[in-house]
């Protein structure tokens, strides 16, 4: 499937975008990366340094994303990493308010989310649950590393005991700080580590990284209700919209969307991404491409 860029005039696209979520009979959202980068998610710099200082000076990474795969010495180690890495991606407050935002603009239509994202922003924002499919898993999930069987647990008790033990606090809103005059341990003890209550062995993150990933009953459930509402509003009026989805996993949101356009005449595909805003000559006059920041061009949809 060849990729296009399609000229653009922002003020015209913004006002197109507009009338499409005024006037189509559903809307199916589509989250990628781009929209928690968007949100304040970023792994790197002032962010990275407030929470992994101690990590980058032990072992000279300079991002979140290369922490997540260094191999720890320790198990101590790991899970000091993990669970800050965590707590600050899935518990802690939304840095900024655009899937609150989007949330605005949707909320009285018939809609779906379908999202790569694992931060559980759509439900701390507000969606539905019952209307969103988290296709990749969620950082706030536990599975057996093994898995010897199909079942998740939530971990906030254990992540939160994770962090304190490190000698972080947590306050109301669950961000985490460091008190006067202390010092942040990059272990945590060993009875914290998690295990499997059926087999005893190490627990891991719920994320589909490999194999193991462990699809629970929840997760088929919120795949069946895709599926349904796709079923339900074919060849309707659907806006496609795609926001911050980039080429990692294309055949999980993007092609699809592609595709479900080209087979529905009255369906629209709009994609909003910082720079990699694309479609398909098949459906170019059925598609809006915004190039730019999400939250703004929200804001902008909103203000008309």
């Amino acid at each position: 499937m060849e990729m296009i860029k399609i000229n653009s005039n922002y003020p015209d696209d913004i006002r197109r975008l507009q009338k499409e979520l005024d006037e189509c009979d559903a809307v199916v959202i589509g989250a990628g990366a781009g929209l928690s980068t968007s949100a304040g998610y970023i792994y790197t710099g002032e962010r990275f340094n407030r929470y992994f200082s101690d990590f980058a000076e032990k072992y000279g990474f300079k991002d979140m994303y290369s922490g997540g795969f260094y191999p720890y010495p320790t198990k101590g180690e790991f899970w000091a990493f993990w669970s800050r890495y965590i707590w600050i991606n899935r518990y802690s407050s939304i840095p900024k308010p655009v899937y609150e935002k989007l949330l605005e603009l949707v909320k009285d239509k018939d809609y779906f989310v379908i999202t790569t994202n694992v931060d559980h922003c759509f439900q701390k924002a507000g969606f539905d649950k019952k209307r969103l499919f988290f296709t990749q898993g969620d950082y706030g999930l536990f599975q057996c590393s093994k898995p010897c069987h199909e079942k998740t647990y939530d971990n906030k008790e254990t992540i939160a005991k994770m962090v304190l033990s490190q000698g972080y606090i947590i306050n109301e809103d669950n961000e985490l700080f460091i008190p006067e005059g202390k010092t942040i341990r990059m272990e945590v003890p060993e009875e914290l580590f998690p295990v499997c209550p059926v087999c005893g062995e190490a627990m891991a993150m719920n994320l589909r990284s490999d194999d193991r990933f462990v699809e629970d009953e929840s997760w088929h459930l919120s795949a069946e209700r895709y599926a349904q509402f796709l079923r339900r509003h074919e060849g309707l009026r659907i806006l496609f919209l795609e926001l911050g989805v980039g080429f990692n996993t294309p055949v999980i949101i993007k092609i699809p969307f592609i595709n479900m356009t080209a087979r529905n005449d009255k369906a629209i595909y709009a994609c909003l991404n910082y720079n990699e805003a694309y479609t398909t000559e098949e459906i170019r006059t059925r598609s809006i491409c915004i190039e730019g920041d999400i939250g703004k061009i929200l804001s902008d949809i909103e203000s008309l």
